[in-house]
């Protein structure tokens, strides 16, 4: 089983430390989280949520994912990266191709794409992206991406994108992996017919084995079932050994240790996420790592 360390909401300048620390404790990647921007005025639309709120505020940090991808692949040697979740429908995938392909050439392999929807309709609406058809360009970016990662001449005439033929360099080593995050009905069905993995948002155990036994169900029904397919799991409050067992048991392939807002509280000094990730990895990670 993978243990990942999310760093959503973390504090800019402590990211080096603390992907640095993940990986000398056993971590084997961390998740890095994606907005643009912050709204003053803005639907309750977050879905995970009872009363539509998100779980970050003004003053929440969000620096770009490729950035500090960059950045944290120059001073760590094994550890792996992975958005949770890149909002794939709000870019242009000729730009994310680029992007993506050149975190993972320089990271030698270590960098995942990890893309949802999205659920914030302001930010689409101030790019200038049609929120209400963003499950059908998410689609059709796949379709793009994995055109581009080739390295070969290629051309797409697509509803939304369109270009002729092309090479983009420099080509990823080994295919980028692509999951995709959500648990609505659309992002399971996307998951199963296009992804690499599914990402969940927090869910309880019962609601995890659900959810796997529902994909594998999906993924059998498009001819899918024995194809190469990883799931990485959130639960819903602090790690229980036994919880994160059953998960290992029932073929999950990674878990996701919960975010420092969530488990420290908002603002939280180095010293205290070192001890945080320390004794995540004391507890659960020696016991379960195979």
């Amino acid at each position: 089983m993978q243990f990942w360390q999310a760093l959503a909401f973390t504090e800019a300048d402590q990211l080096v430390e603390v992907a640095k620390t993940c990986e000398a404790v056993g971590f084997d990647g961390v998740l890095l989280g994606d907005h643009i921007l912050h709204f003053e005025r803005r639907d309750p639309a977050y879905p995970y949520s009872a009363d539509g709120q998100p779980p970050f505020s003004a003053e929440t940090d969000w620096p770009d994912c490729w950035s500090v991808i960059g950045m944290l692949g120059a001073v760590t040697q094994r550890l792996r990266f992975l958005t949770f979740v890149y909002v794939l429908p709000l870019r242009h995938p000729i730009e994310v191709a680029k992007a993506t392909a050149t975190a993972a050439t320089f990271c030698e392999g270590r960098v995942c794409l990890g893309a949802g929807a999205g659920w914030m309709h302001e930010e689409f609406d101030v790019l200038g992206v049609d929120f209400h058809t963003r499950g059908k360009r998410f689609d059709e970016s796949i379709a793009v991406l994995r055109k581009l990662w080739t390295g070969e001449t290629v051309e797409h005439h697509g509803r939304f994108f369109d270009f002729p033929r092309v090479q983009m360099r420099p080509v990823p080593r080994q295919p980028i992996p692509l999951y995709i995050g959500g648990a609505t009905p659309a992002a399971l069905r996307r998951a199963a017919r296009l992804g690499d993995g599914w990402l969940s948002p927090g869910q309880t155990l019962e609601q995890a084995l659900e959810t796997l036994a529902r994909l594998r169900q999906l993924r059998t029904e498009v001819g899918r079932g024995q194809d190469r397919f990883e799931t990485i799991m959130v639960l819903n409050g602090p790690p229980q050994l036994d919880s994160l067992k059953r998960l290992q048991d029932a073929g999950v392939d990674g878990v996701v240790h919960y975010a420092f807002t969530h488990g420290i509280g908002p603002h939280s000094t180095f010293a205290q996420k070192r001890a945080y990730v320390e004794g995540y990895a004391d507890t659960i990670i020696a016991k379960l790592k195979r």
